[in-house]
């Protein structure tokens, strides 16, 4: 079992940054490969990041490429979300997942999912 726990999201103007971060406790951390997604209102949960075991690779949707940066401290269970020039369409609900194989961008992909906290950005 794995427990994930989402924070740092908020109210931010277009153009700003937002940090968010993900605790994870349970099972061995360092050894899962770990994802954010992110879900607007009435739309699909869609791919925004993600980052192999060993922090050593990492893959981002095309919408979000050049501006957020995912990492991860293994010490202390922490995987984070930097996000920068932030857009009015980056606003939604954002989750932190466990990947349990499967291609990375997939949904079906992953099975352990934190409760999502909101970003919103006003332009």
């Amino acid at each position: 079992q794995v427990q994930l726990v989402e924070s740092g999201g908020g109210l931010v103007q277009a153009g700003g940054s937002l940090r968010l971060s993900c605790a994870a406790s349970g099972r061995t951390f360092s050894l899962d490969d770990m994802g954010w997604f992110r879900q607007a209102p009435g739309k699909e949960r869609e791919f925004v990041a993600h980052i192999r075991w060993s922090g050593g690779s990492t893959y981002y949707a095309d919408s979000v490429k050049g501006r957020f940066t995912i990492s991860r401290d293994n010490a202390k269970k922490m995987v984070y979300l930097q996000m920068n020039s932030l857009k009015p369409e980056d606003t939604a609900v954002y989750y932190c997942a466990v990947r349990r194989g499967g291609y990375y961008s997939d949904y079906g992909s992953y099975d352990y999912w934190g409760q999502g906290t909101q970003v919103t950005v006003s332009s």
